[in-house]
């Protein structure tokens, strides 16, 4: 397998090419809708039945009692576990509950607006959370961690996960020990679409969630925008994309192997590497293709490669400008004093300062959420947090003198806006006969 990798100028970008860069994996959703939309719809209608008759990832023979994992088989995953496997998935847990505890705010606040008015907001949890896990090509016990423990901060009671099974209906052991360490309260072996459909529709089987969290492919993320409004989602978090900045204090070899670690997600996946320093751009191109014949995996790094790009940048301006347009779900920067542009970062998922913060470590240990948003979507959504399981209603008590106060202007502007009614709400309070304080 040959790969080719040079660097281009991002000032000799065409407008096409630049167009199909900064475009990436979300052009690809509009080739699934029409599969996804039918799929979405038939467990709409038909609920367990439609699952087990075309889900991919059910065999024949499933019955709907099958597609819940057992409570004690749960339980029990942690013993098939290799220890140090688990001592691995209890660090991560630690920091990423202490990460996502420190996000938690009052229950209750409150200002007075002016005499006689308060106004304030509380905090309550969402109360029913789907977690999407992906499966298939790989397990995925930190995204487990990801979904599952920040609901849990956030005070979700039903905390659900689905996860595409393998062979035989089995889902990895190591999967479902984080599910138990995590604190998933029900496990479901059913993935793409017909799991985001039974999370937003309900079966006989499967609970309706409020929300739907958890990254996928481009399949599972068309799914999640087809049924936003009947539930909530978390953002567009599709395919896996990565952008590193790099100038001449970066190690290539280091920027090669962040660049191929990106690649190895899934064949839709992408890495973009802008450097301001052709040789660090070059050797890691270099790097790159010596590496690849030895790697595993190299049928998912081929075409995520092919999709990838290395750029060099005149100025880390120019840079930093391109970083902000392309609005990366993953945003490393390998710079001499990186903390010092943390500043000028407008747009990304999550952002990795230094030669010794690679994005493995956040996708795994380091206490940050790898629940991103993809495809520029890191221009108007956030990583998954506490705040994406919890709702905030606001309240206000006005005393009669408050609401004295705003008498004329509640009463002019209704009759402004053609609603006279609600001008009569508030002026028959200080006409009417028994009138309270």
């Amino acid at each position: 397998m040959d790969i080719n990798l040079s660097p281009v100028k991002i000032s000799d970008l065409s407008p096409a090419a630049k167009h199909l860069l900064m475009d990436r994996s979300s052009h690809d959703l509009s080739s699934v809708h029409e599969s996804v939309l039918k799929i979405v719809n038939d467990v709409h209608r038909r609920g367990d039945e439609a699952i087990l008759e075309t889900c991919m990832d059910l065999p024949a023979g499933t019955r709907a009692e099958d597609i819940e994992v057992p409570e004690d088989e749960i339980k029990e995953a942690a013993n098939k576990v290799n220890p140090a496997i688990l001592d691995s998935i209890r660090l991560a847990s630690d920091n990423i509950c202490r990460f996502h505890e420190a996000q938690m705010e009052e229950d209750i606040w409150s200002v007075e607006i002016r005499d006689g008015i308060l106004a304030g907001r509380i905090s309550r949890p969402i109360e029913s959370v789907g977690c999407y896990v992906p499966g298939g090509r790989a397990s995925y016990p930190s995204t487990i961690l990801m979904t599952v423990i920040p609901a849990k901060v956030a005070g979700v009671k039903n905390i659900m996960v689905a996860t595409p099974p393998g062979a035989g209906l089995k889902v990895p052991p190591v999967t479902l020990a984080a599910a138990h360490l995590a604190g998933c309260d029900r496990l479901f072996r059913i993935g793409g679409p017909w799991a985001v459909s039974a999370f937003a529709h309900g079966t006989e089987t499967i609970p309706k969630a409020d929300k739907i969290v958890g990254p996928g492919n481009k399949y599972v993320t068309a799914a999640k925008m087809m049924v936003f409004g009947k539930v909530d989602i978390d953002s567009p978090a599709g395919p896996s994309e990565a952008l590193i900045i790099t100038d001449h204090t970066a190690n290539p070899r280091y920027v090669a192997f962040d660049f191929l670690s990106q690649c190895e997600h899934d064949p839709d996946s992408v890495a973009v590497l802008v450097s301001t320093d052709r040789n660090v751009a070059e050797t890691a191109c270099k790097i790159i293709t010596e590496e690849f014949p030895g790697l595993p995996r190299r049928d998912i790094l081929k075409s995520s490669v092919a999709r990838s790009h290395v750029l060099l940048a005149d100025s880390l301006e120019e840079a930093l400008n391109f970083s902000n347009e392309y609005a990366p779900e993953h945003l490393q920067i390998m710079t001499e004093e990186p903390m010092m542009l943390l500043n000028k970062i407008k747009n990304a998922g999550s952002i990795f300062l230094g030669q010794y913060s690679p994005v493995p470590a956040g996708d795994y240990a380091s206490g940050t959420n790898h629940v991103l948003p993809t495809a520029q979507c890191a221009k108007m959504f956030s990583g998954l947090s506490v705040d994406d399981f919890i709702k905030k209603p606001t309240f206000q008590y006005l005393n009669k003198n408050g609401l004295e106060g705003l008498r004329k202007s509640i009463i002019t502007l209704a009759e402004a806006e053609g609603l006279p009614i609600h001008g009569m709400a508030t002026d028959i309070r200080f006409k009417s006969k028994g009138s309270a304080d």
